[in-house]
């Protein structure tokens, strides 16, 4: 089979690492990818949120199944282009990645399904964004109702600060706070069916301690030895299948990956956001224990046949993965940039690129996260070490990254 992955960051070089080493796949090809997906795969210069283009790329390549790797293509319907075209395609349509794409209508859709949430107010104009705040109170969360790269939300204490991200957003969701550590779980999904992956935890702040501003992720790690027993069944039950159950009553069935962002409160997990595809950096750890071969999984989910899959298996052992920024990330990151020490990382780790290109045979920062290193051990300690022994090697001038990545799983 020949598997054709759209997107270009650390999420899908490691999408492409793991099909490639998928004894059912006979080719990865990838548009556009990166230097490093061009180490597995081949690469493809298309645009990836043109429909058009996407399918007949496809078609040109015989690809027997297409993975959608980022949120933009997904809402732009690439999906639905390449299903019409009857090729095989893991990612929910343009309707059903509304979840991700509009807040409000992941809000509006988690109620109708009984979905734990916070409690919320979408506005419109600044009157109802200020009445909001001071309904539900500080610490103050405010999230652009559309798509904003994972850098849409901003959480403080400082209410001016909250009504500036509203006004310069437009449309937002104001929510309540929601106290307690974040996981994040994957759901797989087949239309009516949905498997889960095993549970991860994100880092979203750019600098240590959780400070400074909000970023598209800054490392991860899996398993998380302090989740309490049971949460997956329960999230499973109480959140995945209630709205997998409300989007096929609607007539929109999904089919990809349900990403469930949580906060474990002290009244049972609520979450605080879905998104309609593989997190980013978390799909780095999470797909590094998966032992359940992966296209042919995400096939069943493209094809309605998930059911008879079973559970996926997962290996032993932890996975800890550390993103190194370029400087100025998140705001206005540097690029150009050449990347070194690549081929001094040892044994136990392994570094999957994100923003990187290839400049006269260099490799090159090329976006604002450059590279995720991921180390491997037998529980998280190891691999936390051995991630960071790798991030040592490394060179990128003015290049930034957090130390303290998985130390609350320790």
């Amino acid at each position: 089979m020949r598997v054709l992955v759209i997107g270009s960051g650390g999420r899908e070089h490691a999408l492409c690492r793991s099909l490639a080493a998928d004894p059912e796949v006979a080719e990865v090809h990838c548009a556009p990818g990166n230097a490093g997906i061009a180490q597995v795969a081949t690469l493809h210069p298309v645009a990836p949120s043109d429909p058009a283009a996407v399918t007949r790329l496809a078609a040109e390549i015989g690809a027997g199944l297409v993975v959608i790797g980022p949120e933009a293509p997904l809402v732009a319907g690439v999906a639905d282009a390449v299903r019409r075209a009857g090729v095989p395609c893991f990612g929910p349509s343009a309707e059903a990645a509304r979840i991700e794409g509009s807040k409000a209508f992941a809000k509006e859709v988690m109620a109708a399904a009984g979905v734990p949430t916070a409690r919320s107010r979408t506005c419109d104009a600044p009157a109802e964004v200020a009445a909001a705040l001071d309904e539900f109170g500080a610490p103050y969360v405010v999230k652009d109702d559309g798509l904003a790269a994972g850098k849409g939300v901003v959480v403080t204490g400082d209410r001016d600060e909250a009504l500036r991200h509203a006004a310069a957003c437009g449309r937002v969701v104001v929510e309540e706070f929601l106290d307690g550590p974040e996981v994040s779980l994957f759901a797989l999904c087949d239309g009516s069916t949905a498997v889960p992956l095993q549970p991860a935890q994100d880092h979203k702040r750019a600098y240590d301690g959780d400070r400074g501003p909000n970023t598209g992720g800054m490392g991860a790690y899996t398993p998380l030895p302090w989740a309490p027993a049971g949460l997956v069944e329960q999230v499973m039950a109480e959140t995945v299948l209630p709205t997998v159950n409300e989007l096929a009553r609607r007539g929109t069935p999904y089919t990809g990956v349900l990403y469930v962002g949580l906060a474990l409160t002290k009244t049972g997990p609520k979450v605080i956001e879905f998104n309609a595809r593989f997190g980013d950096p978390e799909t780095q750890v999470v797909l590094d224990r998966l032992e359940t071969p992966l296209a042919g999984l995400l096939l069943a989910c493209a094809n309605g046949t998930l059911g008879g899959f079973g559970p996926p298996a997962h290996r032993d052992g932890a996975a800890v993965t550390v993103v190194i920024a370029a400087e100025n990330y998140p705001a206005d990151p540097v690029k150009g940039d050449v990347v070194e020490g690549l081929s001094e990382v040892g044994d136990g780790a392994y570094v999957l690129h994100a923003g990187t290109a290839l400049d006269g045979g260099r490799v090159v920062s090329s976006g604002g996260r450059v590279l995720s290193v991921v180390g491997t051990g037998p529980d998280v300690a190891v691999a936390r070490a051995r991630a960071y022994e790798a991030v040592g090697h490394i060179r990128l001038r003015g290049s930034h990254h957090r130390t303290d990545i998985a130390a609350s799983g320790l």
